[in-house]
């Protein structure tokens, strides 16, 4: 099988599958490429599914420590096979070194901060959205809002400095090379450029979205006039991103690498907008915040679409056969048999977790499995079913007939061949959690700087 001189891997936290509506340019890929409409992230947040994405296994795999397992990670996988690994997180601090996300990469940034008031500005995102939205109708505020460019003009999301050194990375690229960007504009709060909001047909106001934004973060009931100028500022963040993603594929062209490069594009985990009755990405697995967007670029590959169900977990292998690495020991396949010859995923289902406080909205929130009850989720191409392993509840929902997961159908007797068999697959994986014990329990205190990033994020 041939391999490709460099495979860029485009990570979006909390892009919902849907969000490809205001996306153009991965909408394109997914044309031109394999479309995975049933991808699965394993779990509600980013500490519990990045694990699956640039590590070797699960969550909670080794212990309840966030962060890879003690096993090989992509990086240091593709490292070893002599390919070149840089990775670029734009803000998160769940994604850090302290959690050893930096593990294989030759080059790693984090907190890709840029200068001046858009530092200052990074540390406080609402504010600094506030502050873009207000200026940019005059062109005032300091000077900052000069949204005359390619670029937003107050970087909340740190895409500025994100692009610049992934551009850079293709520039100086030695082959074979491994790309990881990980964007952080559809995460809340959603601060887009208001060029990227009228981009998606969003007619909001000034003063509404700034209402709506105090609304949710202050934790007020979000009326249906708040709700829908939130999800406008979200795709007009998810077409911020999407403009960038567009400009990484315009380097890769001028370095003369494009048709070499395998891109994939994912979102770590999706987004609710009142869905399931709360905002962001509170512990819950259903498919607002489990159902993320999957595409699969490869050079001479045809395009497809595939519905058969796949996990997060596919991605180390698939870039691993991308770049011609061997990965034997890796627990899931790759998809690029699927891309390139058609052949179906192995069946089997797709498996989630969430832990979750007193309640769902419980701060800070918990990430641990002991901090709270833990619900672990198994997905088919038809059937979503939970289970909460303290209470013993049980859900089951048809998406055939109920797509939106509202109807559990979990206690009719149609049903109970379908509970049987998800529940054994359920109980499999948390027992093997369960059992999980590497002496890692302890308190593992976070250091502060990384926790005032989180608190930005609103993880409290």
């Amino acid at each position: 099988m041939d391999t490709h001189a460099v495979t860029l891997l485009v990570t979006v936290d909390s892009l919902r599958a849907d969000a490809l509506a205001a996306m153009p340019t991965v909408s394109a890929l997914a044309r031109e490429g394999a479309h995975f409409t049933r991808a699965y992230a394993h779990g509600n947040w980013t500490p519990f599914s990045f694990p699956s994405v640039l590590g070797s296994d699960h969550v909670f795999a080794e212990g309840s420590r966030l962060g890879p397992s003690s096993r090989p990670t992509l990086a240091e996988r593709l490292r070893a096979g002599g390919v070149r690994t840089v990775g670029l997180n734009a803000a998160n601090g769940f994604l850090s070194e302290h959690w050893g996300y930096d593990r294989g990469f030759d080059a790693f940034e984090t907190w890709l901060d840029g200068s001046g008031i858009d530092r200052l500005l990074a540390a406080h995102p609402t504010v600094g959205g506030w502050l873009q939205l207000v200026a940019a109708p005059g062109r005032r505020a300091f000077g900052i809002a000069r949204g005359e460019g390619e670029h937003p003009a107050v970087d909340t999301s740190n895409l500025r400095a994100l692009e610049r050194r992934a551009v850079e990375s293709v520039r100086e690229a030695d082959r074979p090379l491994f790309l990881w960007v990980h964007y952080m504009d559809t995460h809340t709060p959603y601060v887009p450029a208001p060029r990227h909001v009228r981009a998606v047909g969003g007619a909001t106001g000034t003063a509404s979205m700034l209402r709506a934004h105090l609304r949710a973060g202050l934790g007020r009931e979000v009326g249906d006039r708040a709700l829908a100028d939130l999800r406008t500022c979200y795709d007009g963040a998810a077409h911020q991103v999407d403009a960038s993603v567009g400009r990484l594929l315009d380097a890769l062209s001028a370095a003369g690498l494009r048709d070499e490069t395998c891109v994939i594009v994912a979102g770590d985990h999706g987004e609710e907008f009142m869905d399931h009755g709360h905002l962001a990405h509170y512990p819950k697995l259903y498919s607002e915040l489990i159902n993320v967007p999957l595409v699969v670029d490869a050079p001479d590959a045809p395009a497809r679409t595939v519905t058969a169900p796949v996990g997060l977990r596919s991605i180390p292998p698939t870039v691993c056969a991308a770049m011609g690495v061997a990965a034997p020991d890796l627990d899931a396949g790759s998809l690029l048999p699927v891309v390139r010859d058609g052949e179906r995923p192995a069946p089997e289902p797709v498996l989630s977790v969430a832990v979750r406080g007193e309640r769902v909205t419980q701060q800070p929130i918990p990430r641990r499995p002991e901090d709270g009850e833990l619900l672990a989720s198994a997905r088919t191409d038809r059937f979503t079913y939970i289970y909460h392993t303290r209470s013993g509840r049980r859900e089951l929902y048809d998406r055939s007939a109920d797509p939106d997961e509202r109807r559990d159908v979990s206690g009719t007797a149609d049903h109970a061949p379908t509970v049987r068999r998800l529940h054994r697959a359920v109980e499999r994986h948390v027992a093997r959690l369960d059992a999980a014990d590497d002496g890692r329990k302890s308190a593992d205190e976070t250091p502060a700087a990384i926790e005032r990033r989180l608190d930005a994020l609103g993880y409290r």
